[in-house]
C-alpha cells in the first residue's frame, strides 16, 4: 500500500491549461514560458513551475506553486504580466485554476 501524508496547510497551486489552436502549442510554450520567467524574476510570492506539453499536439500545462491563493491576483495586477497573458489570446484559449495541496501520495518504500 502506498504511503499516504496528510498536508496541514497545504502548497497551493495554480493549474493554468492553454489548448492552443492546431500548430500552435510550440508557441503556447514559448509565452508561458517567458511568463513564468517574468513572475520567478520578480515575484517573491512564486515557488516554482512545471511547464508540460500534451501528447495531443495542442495542449500546454503550467502547474505552479505560490504563497497564497491571493497571488494570482498580484500577478494580474502587473501590467506587463497582464500584457504578456494576453498574448496566449492570440493562439487559443486558456484556464486556470487555484488549488490547495491536501495529501501527497508517495509509493511504499
Amino acid at each position: 500500500m502506498s504511503a499516504s501524508h496528510s498536508l496541514a496547510e497545504g502548497t497551493v497551486f495554480v493549474v493554468n491549461v492553454i489548448h492552443a489552436q492546431p500548430g500552435k502549442q510550440e508557441a503556447a510554450l514559448s509565452i508561458i514560458r517567458e511568463i513564468v520567467h517574468y513572475v520567478a524574476d520578480r515575484r517573491k510570492e512564486f515557488l516554482w513551475s512545471t511547464l508540460a506539453t500534451s501528447v495531443d499536439g495542442q495542449t500546454v500545462v503550467n502547474i505552479e506553486a505560490i504563497t497564497g491563493p491571493g497571488d494570482v491576483e498580484a500577478f494580474f495586477s502587473d501590467a506587463t504580466f497582464a500584457d504578456k497573458f494576453k498574448r496566449l489570446n492570440e493562439i487559443g484559449r486558456y484556464e486556470f485554476h487555484v488549488y490547495r495541496a491536501r495529501d501527497l501520495i508517495l509509493p511504499k518504500v
